[in-house]
């Protein structure tokens, strides 16, 4: 704000004393000047007694508003589900998407979790355990969605392949140590070799 318009806000100028013919005419003037003031209202005093309606938001806007709300906290509380299921598998947080309501706010009306559904290499049981983790995040929700219930499937499946390859794992590493097992036998049954000579006459 410039110097000069702080300037013209004054109510009142420098103070000074007026000349005795003057002060006659000074308190006249201002008495007429009172006397109008108490007639008429100022606008200032107008704008106080009548205040500022907001305007009133129809039926089909409050409505509108309501399913808006609803829908954000059930987007939130989907989302936030498959978050707290997913742990460490999760990439990241939350995405929504918004739409705008009549109150100008924004409001989520749809959401996703991103979650690494890929195997472990070389290494069936911590596969079996990460299908099992992805399976109950996407199956966490009250109300799981189609993708979840595809997302859960998929996973179901990884276990599945992964139960195959750890009993085959098994069978391999039993067959091997049954094997060493059949060696040290045989070695213990026919002991030490004894040597043998021959003789000519």
């Amino acid at each position: 704000m410039s110097i000069e318009s702080t300037a013209s806000l004054h109510t009142t100028g420098p103070w000074f004393r007026p000349s005795a013919p003057e002060a006659g005419r000074t308190g006249q003037e201002g008495d007429a000047r009172a006397s109008r003031q108490e007639e008429e209202p100022s606008s200032a005093s107008v704008s106080k007694q009548e205040p500022k309606q907001e305007p009133k938001q129809e039926p089909a806007e409050q409505r509108e508003l309501q399913a808006l709300r609803r829908r954000d906290a059930e987007v939130r509380a989907h989302e936030m589900a498959h978050l707290s299921a997913a742990g460490q598998y999760a990439g990241g947080g939350a995405s929504f998407e918004y739409e705008r309501g009549p109150d100008g706010r924004q409001y989520a009306v749809g959401g996703k979790v991103s979650i690494d559904t890929s195997e472990v290499a070389g290494d069936p049981e911590a596969t079996l355990d990460k299908a099992e983790t992805i399976r109950r995040a996407a199956l966490a929700p009250a109300q799981p969605s189609a993708t979840d219930r595809q997302v859960a499937s998929k996973a179901a499946a990884m276990a599945a392949q992964a139960r195959i390859e750890l009993a085959e794992q098994h069978r391999d590493e039993g067959g091997a140590v049954s094997g060493q097992r059949a060696i040290g036998a045989y070695t213990e049954t026919a002991g030490p070799e004894r040597p043998t000579f021959s003789a000519i006459a």
